[in-house]
């Protein structure tokens, strides 16, 4: 409830062009003198039990992006010191030639004491061994008595001033505001790292490193150069022709020019469910090989899902770590998390993050970076990423700055549009029963069967149709088979017909109807039973035929809807037996029908077009967790039904053209259920961002790949201009992390 957009509360909007910085402590101020007064407690009236009680509150923590971090944390959050978790105790050093802060090899001292990468003098920074221990994460009393002697905030000039020795032996840029509440050095977590804005940024930096975009890549000419300081990569170095040109060697980390255009191409043609991300097809600019203008939860799904497959056809010992960074991430939004598997994480993501230092240049490693080493810690003490990030913030501001009239008088547009919508919400408590019964959800009768009890809306139908013997029989006897109370006498007719495993299922379709048929007309006259004959009766000869169906937070359209269009809803699976994905068998659904009894009772079944279950057509990569698909390989037996409400919704992603033995093949991708535009039982829209409900695989950390060079060869280099490179990002994500990300959700949930 406390993430959902109606129970966030607008406490304060400050005006001006530009951000407070650390002088935001003047506008907290009464915000603090409240928590105050909560902590002690204050007097409140109890409607449902009519009388007076104390109510007491604190403040858990704080969720914001990283500059925001500075602000409210009083830690700088630039330089060589800008991690809040190492603070002083980092290895973070300031790169000759670009002149930024880097992260390079500071991750080894995570490793344990006798991990080889430890006394490794080549694939890091040449000639050093690390032996230090890993920074200790501080309590909050000692992080207390470093804070304490700094001071409050102080504006001279206009201009917060900095404590002395600011940047060279900590990075306080004064005492926050928040340690005036008593119990603020007792919290385990005060300030938490947006997982949002690193995931985005890391992704960033990754895709436009691989891709060798210009003026974005993390591989430039100024980072060549401090290669050859730093490391013994020689293959990479840069070289100076005898006529004075000065050439670039591209690595084998990186696509070419061909390959990125290929990859651009096939996020162009992509096709995703709706609501799952917005149109990636918008971002994609082919002739030049890049993408541009991606929202933060574009770069979750592609980052998580996609990014495997976009590029898969680099080799292995530079695919598996960015493979292990995407289930890290993947396994760090899941909804729910396990103790054990985040401390295995913690003990992973150091592992990962070595192998990386392995391939990518120093200037790749920038603060972002980094920070990946401290979120499974901080996932242990605070729970689920999605209620630690800041995507409903940011939708909840960007929706705030859509309903903006009067551009000026802003403020006041947006807390007019803010309360209005505030009193429909209250209002609505008191009018809840008007919608019962919408948005794919219905109320459950006792004494109905099992499978007309099931919630779901059909969207849309079209006129009755006959779909002949053939199909009715089949689908009359899968919701046989999938009614609770049927069961007992499908486990009497399995016995006593003494029919064997590899003959139940033809036994069950030819011969189960009529048999069932017979033994409950034999029966008492109860309700239950009265209701069971009229189902063994069998469903009317015509039956509704619809092409959109709403179910479980999916929506569903049958494939022909789906034509022509720029999402696809049509893909099913049907879980397994099996955990890993094996058994789980995939399709494509051809019709939605419902079918009605003489009860007047009807349920919904998806007439399925299915793929080959078997290994020539389904495979599973445990690496990767992906399952690949055999588009051309269909299932032999004729079994099309599924209820509607046991599918998971998929769907299928090809390959890029470069990876030529895929052909043919599609990753099948799983989503979870999303209630966007759902009105819930308790009035509460549902309003969350993608991530998954299981965890990935995360038994083993994929082997280190051996690594002879990382250039592609002699023939393939770039011509670096005389003037070098021109790096677009050196303000360090400012852009990315800047004022402009609340606008960055405004419509992650619609394809545009």
């Amino acid at each position: 409830m406390c993430m959902s957009k109606p129970y966030m509360f607008l406490a304060a909007v400050i005006p001006g062009p530009s951000s407070p910085t650390v002088g935001i402590d003047i506008y907290l101020q009464p915000l603090i003198d409240d928590l105050k007064r909560l902590w002690e407690g204050v007097v409140t009236y109890d409607i449902s039990r009519k009388q007076n009680f104390t109510m007491r509150a604190a403040l858990m923590w704080t969720i914001n992006d990283f500059p925001a971090y500075e602000m409210l944390s009083g830690w700088g959050t630039h330089g060589k010191l800008a991690c809040p978790v190492c603070m002083e105790d980092t290895k973070a050093f300031t790169l000759e030639n670009s002149g930024k802060a880097t992260w390079f090899d500071s991750h080894r001292r995570f490793l344990p004491f006798d991990h080889p990468f430890r006394r490794n003098k080549n694939a890091f920074v040449k000639g050093e061994i690390e032996t230090r221990e890993p920074p200790q994460n501080l309590t909050s009393e000692q992080v207390w008595d470093k804070v304490k002697g700094m001071p409050k905030v102080e504006i001279v000039g206009g201009v917060a001033s900095k404590p002395r020795g600011y940047g060279v032996t900590h990075n306080w840029t004064k005492k926050s505001i928040f340690w005036d509440l008593p119990y603020w050095k007792d919290n385990l977590l005060r300030h938490n790292l947006d997982v949002m804005h690193v995931e985005k940024n890391v992704f960033e930096n990754i895709f436009n490193t691989v891709m060798n975009v210009k003026g974005k890549t993390k591989d430039n000419d100024k980072a060549r150069k401090d290669l050859g300081l730093y490391c013994r990569r020689n293959d990479l170095l840069l070289v100076e022709t005898s006529n004075g040109k000065v050439l670039k060697p591209r690595a084998n980390y990186t696509l070419s020019v061909d390959e990125a255009k290929s990859v651009c191409q096939w996020v162009e043609e992509l096709k995703m469910p709706d609501g799952y991300s917005s149109n990636l097809a918008r971002c994609v600019d082919v002739e030049k090989g890049r993408m541009r203008g991606m929202k933060s939860h574009d770069c979750h799904v592609f980052l998580q899902s996609l990014l495997p497959i976009a590029f898969s056809s680099l080799p292995p010992h530079a695919l598996n770590p960015l493979i292990e960074v995407c289930q890290f991430f993947k396994n760090l939004c899941s909804a729910t998390l396990r103790d054990d598997d985040l401390i295995k994480m913690e003990g992973d993501i150091p592992m990962i993050l070595c192998k990386l230092e392995r391939i990518f240049p120093p200037a790749f490693f920038d603060y972002m970076e980094h920070l990946v080493v401290h979120l499974a810690y901080e996932a242990r003490l605070g729970g689920p990423v999605q209620y630690r990030w800041m995507y409903p913030f940011e939708k909840f501001m960007g929706n705030s700055k859509g309903l903006v009239k009067n551009k000026a008088k802003v403020e006041g547009s947006i807390c007019a549009s803010y309360l209005y919508n505030e009193t429909i919400h209250f209002c609505y408590h008191y009018f809840i029963d008007k919608f019962s019964g919408r948005n794919g959800w219905n109320e459950i009768h006792p004494l109905t069967l099992s499978v007309f009890n099931l919630s779901g809306s059909l969207l849309s139908t079209e006129k009755d149709c006959f779909p002949g013997n053939k199909v009715l029989k089949s689908a009359h006897v899968h919701v046989l088979i999938n009614c609770t109370e049927v069961q007992p006498y499908l486990k009497l007719f399995l016995t006593s017909e003494e029919i064997t495993p590899e003959q139940s299922s033809a036994k069950i379709n030819d011969f189960f109807p009529s048999w069932f048929r017979k033994l409950i007309y034999l029966q008492g006259t109860s309700p239950m039973i009265q209701q069971l004959r009229n189902l063994s009766d069998g469903p009317k000869s015509n039956v509704k035929q619809g092409h959109a169906y709403l179910v479980n937070g999916y929506k569903f359209h049958t494939h022909s809807w789906t034509q022509g269009k720029e999402t696809i809803n049509s893909g099913v699976c049907m879980k397994g037996v099996i955990e890993n994905g094996t058994s789980d068998l995939y399709g494509v659904i051809e019709n939605i029908f419902e079918i009605s009894y003489s009860c007047t009772k009807a349920v919904v079944l998806f007439y399925c077009n299915w793929f080959d279950p078997s290994s020539r057509g389904t495979k599973y990569n445990s690496k990767t967790n992906i399952v690949d698909i055999n588009m051309n390989r269909r299932y032999q037996l004729y079994d099309p039904f599924v209820m509607a409400h046991k599918v998971r919704q998929v769907y299928y992603v090809p390959y890029p053209s470069t990876k030529a033995d895929k052909q043919g093949w599609c990753a099948a991708i799983t989503i979870r259920p999303t209630s966007t535009g759902q009105i819930e039982k308790d009035g509460i829209e549902k309003d969350e961002a993608y991530q998954l409900d299981e965890m990935a695989n995360v038994d083993e950390v994929i082997e280190i790949e051996p690594l002879n060079h990382l250039c592609v060869g002699a023939g393939e280099v770039e011509e670096v201009p005389e003037d070098g490179d021109v790096d677009e990002d050196d303000d360090d994500h400012v852009e990315d992390e800047g004022q402009d990300d609340d606008e960055d959700l405004s419509d992650w949930d619609d394809n545009n």
